[in-house]
C-alpha cells in the first residue's frame, strides 16, 4: 500500500480581518493533496506573523502563549496521523481534523464550571457554606457574561482558555461589574480552582494562570469604640426586629462569635466550670475548630432575656437571629438611628470583641486567638486594631522615664 503524503500548515487569513485589526490563524491539514482547513480561534496582527516559521513575532507573554498553543496543536495532529498509520486505519485530512478538534471541543469552560458548582451544592452545611457556593455561581455567571461580550459566543472550549482570557475576565470584573480589588481576587480564586480541577483531570495541558498572581489589599475594617457600644446598648427600639438584631449584635460583640456560630448556638453549648461560671464551648461551623469563651455579664443578660422567646423555643436557638443578609441590612438602619458613622455588619461584632473588648483591656493576643477559634495568631492580628488609648497607656511608662 502506497504511503499517503501528509502535511500540517498554519497561516493567517488577511482577507477576513477582525474588528480589532487582527487576522484569524488557520490550520490546514493535507493528505495526498486533499485539504481540510479550520480556524484555530486565535488571531494576530498581520505584521506580527512570520509565515516562514509559522509563528508569532515577539517575546511578550501573548506571543509566547500563542506560539506554544500552535506547537501543541501541531504535535497533536502529527500524533493522530501517526496512530492512524500504525493501526492501518483509513484516514483523510477531514478525519484527522475532526479527531483533533473532537478532543479539543469535548469539554467547555462553562460546562465544567457549572458541573463543579452543582457538585458543591450537596456539601452545603457539611464542607461549604451557602454563601461560598453562591460566590461560585456568581463567578460562573460573570464569566458567561464576559465570554458573550468579549468573544461573541455562548461558551469557549478548554483549549481556548489561556492567559489572555484570564486577564479579560479580571478586567470584566473590575470595569463592567465594578468589583473592588479584594472582591475581584475572591472571584479569580474561584475561577482558578475550577481550572486546577480541569488540569488535575487532564482535561487541559497548560495552566493559564502561570505568571498571574493576586495580592489582596489591606482593608481598614470598622470596629466599635466603648462609647459606641454604650450608645447601642442604651438605645430603645420600638420595632422588635431592630431590637432583636441589636441584641444579637451586642451578644457577638461580647463573645466574638461569628454570625453562623451565633445562629447555631444551642443550650448544650453553654457549660459551667468548676466555679460555676458559664462558658460557651462550641466548634466553629466554618473551620470545625473548637473555641471556649467565658460569658460576661452582658451576654448572660441577653440570653436570659430571650430564654422564653417563642421563636427561640420553636427553633431551639438561644438568640432571635434572622438571616445574615437581613441582619446586615438592619444593622445599617440601626447605625443610622444611633448616628454611628460606621459600616456595621455581623463581622464588625467579631472585630469589636477582639479589639475593644479584649485587646484594649489587656488580654493577651494568644488568648484572644484561642477564643476566636483561630489556629494562628497572625490571623488574630488582622482582627485587632491598636487603639490610641492602648498606645497612650503603654507610652505612659516612657513618659515616666524621659519626661521627668
Amino acid at each position: 500500500m502506497r504511503r499517503q503524503s501528509f502535511s500540517v500548515l498554519f497561516f493567517i487569513n488577511k482577507t477576513k480581518l477582525l474588528k480589532n485589526g487582527e487576522a484569524p490563524i488557520v490550520l490546514r491539514i493535507s493528505v495526498s493533496g486533499i485539504r481540510a482547513e479550520s480556524q484555530i480561534r486565535r488571531s494576530v496582527l498581520p505584521n506580527l506573523w512570520n509565515q516562514k516559521t509559522e509563528t508569532v513575532i515577539g517575546r511578550d507573554k501573548k506571543a509566547v502563549e500563542l506560539n506554544e498553543y500552535i506547537r501543541m496543536l501541531k504535535l497533536k495532529a502529527l500524533t493522530i496521523h501517526r496512530e492512524l498509520e500504525l493501526t492501518g486505519s483509513h484516514f483523510t485530512a477531514r478525519i484527522i481534523m475532526n479527531k483533533l478538534y473532537s478532543a479539543e471541543e469535548k469539554r467547555t469552560l462553562l460546562s465544567i464550571f457549572r458541573k463543579h458548582n452543582d457538585d458543591l451544592r450537596p456539601l452545603i452545611g457539611i464542607e461549604y457554606e451557602k454563601r461560598t457556593v453562591s460566590r461560585y455561581d456568581s463567578c460562573c455567571r460573570y464569566m458567561e457574561d464576559m465570554i458573550k461580550r468579549v468573544y461573541g459566543k455562548d461558551d469557549v472550549t478548554l483549549a481556548e482558555v489561556n492567559g489572555e482570557l484570564v486577564r479579560n475576565y479580571e478586567m470584566h470584573l473590575k470595569v463592567v461589574r465594578g468589583c473592588q480589588a479584594n472582591t475581584v481576587i475572591r472571584y479569580m480564586k474561584c475561577f482558578k480552582k475550577v481550572i486546577h480541577m480541569a488540569l488535575a483531570n487532564e482535561w487541559m495541558t497548560k495552566d493559564p494562570f502561570v505568571g498571574i498572581h493576586f495580592s489582596a489589599k489591606p482593608v481598614n475594617k470598622d470596629v466599635l469604640t466603648k462609647d459606641e457600644l454604650d450608645i447601642l446598648m442604651k438605645r430603645e427600639f420600638r420595632v422588635p426586629r431592630l431590637e432583636h438584631v441589636r441584641d444579637t449584635f451586642i451578644f457577638c460583640c461580647f463573645t466574638g462569635m461569628a454570625y453562623i456560630d451565633a445562629h447555631s448556638l444551642r443550650s448544650e453549648h453553654i457549660v459551667r466550670d468548676n466555679n460555676g461560671e458559664p462558658w460557651i464551648k462550641k466548634t466553629r461551623e466554618k473551620t470545625d475548630i473548637e473555641f471556649h469563651v467565658p460569658l460576661l455579664k452582658i451576654p448572660q443578660q441577653i440570653l436570659e432575656k430571650y430564654k422564653d422567646d417563642p421563636g427561640c423555643q420553636r427553633t431551639g436557638r438561644l438568640l432571635p437571629i434572622t438571616s445574615n443578609q437581613k441582619m446586615n441590612d438592619y444593622l445599617k438602619e440601626i447605625a443610622a438611628l444611633c448616628e454611628i458613622k460606621k459600616h456595621l455588619t455581623t463581622h464588625t461584632a467579631r472585630r469589636t470583641y477582639a479589639t475593644t473588648v479584649c485587646h484594649e483591656s489587656g488580654v493577651a493576643i494568644e488568648n484572644i486567638s484561642k477564643m476566636l477559634g483561630h489556629t494562628d495568631t497572625r490571623m488574630t492580628l488582622h482582627y485587632t486594631k491598636i487603639a490610641d488609648s492602648r498606645i497612650k497607656k503603654d507610652m505612659q511608662q516612657v513618659r515616666d522615664i524621659f519626661d521627668r
